[in-house]
């Protein structure tokens, strides 16, 4: 009889995303079929594990895993065989071979390949707060952060965010127009942590017309016009001294660079 619809169940000691793009890579074989997939991650103790398999058992699901330390793997090979639940281990087999064929002992440690310590989650947790903060998304953001970036448009304030999310700093960023109301958290923040990022007028207007061109519009607009350039950076300079914050010409400078020197002479300070 066929079935066309399946619960799988993802467990992991890690983040669980070996499991979950193996079976991905399984399903795509299987286009008919309907699959509701449980993540589990981060899972460290028998107890857990047991409720797991409770739910799985009941819903008749299909537990696929990479946990590696010994007590949970054999828990989980001994329970599943008890209660008669499907179950696969997706990096048994391979870590076994590898095992005979270089003699060696695998170490046996959750997230190994991730490196999961708390600069990992830190990291994660930056970027996730660089993509929420984005743009001016939410003001909310300015205040939580460990870095403020303000800037007109393509002063590089979203790469620069990633970036600097990548070395586990927590970045807002503001984009400065000068019909767009300033929002009332930004001057709450402690001007030490906000960064003003301006270009030269040249460069921008370049930019602008490149970007166009890209769009498929002509290069000829408001958007990309020298006298509008010129009035969005006065206004960005102007605001920026009534903050009294950091000033960087990112013209002439890479993401490393200007991340350099936010680090060292506004991070740093």
């Amino acid at each position: 009889m066929e079935n066309h619809h399946v619960n799988f169940f993802v467990i992991s000691d890690s983040v669980g995303e070996t499991a979950r793009k193996v079976l991905n890579a399984v399903l795509s074989q299987f286009p008919d079929v309907e699959t509701v997939i449980h993540q589990f991650p981060f899972v460290r103790k028998e107890t857990e594990l047991e409720n797991i398999f409770i739910q799985a058992k009941e819903k008749e699901a299909v537990i696929i895993h990479t946990l590696v330390t010994n007590n949970l793997s054999s828990f989980t090979e001994a329970y599943c065989k008890e209660n008669e639940i499907r179950c696969y281990d997706v990096l048994k087999d391979l870590v076994s071979g590898v095992s005979e064929i270089t003699n060696q002992s695998p170490i046996k440690r959750a997230g190994a390949s991730h490196q999961l310590d708390d600069e990992y989650f830190n990291r994660i947790s930056a970027i996730e707060f660089a993509v929420k903060y984005d743009d001016g998304k939410d003001p909310k953001g300015l205040l939580e952060a460990d870095l403020v970036l303000l800037g007109i448009s393509r002063t590089s304030k979203t790469p620069l965010s990633m970036f600097l999310a990548n070395k586990n700093i927590r970045v807002a960023n503001l984009p400065i127009l000068p019909e767009a109301q300033i929002p009332d958290e930004l001057w709450e923040v402690n001007p030490k942590k906000i960064v003003g990022l301006t270009n030269d007028i040249e460069t921008l207007v370049n930019f602008r017309k490149e970007r166009m061109i890209a769009y498929g519009l002509s290069e000829e607009t408001i958007y990309s016009n020298i006298d509008r350039v010129k009035k969005e950076i006065a206004f960005a300079d102007e605001l920026y001294e009534k903050l009294d914050c950091y000033i960087i010409n990112v013209a002439k400078r890479s993401i490393e660079e200007t991340t350099e020197i936010i680090i060292k002479n506004v991070l740093n300070k």
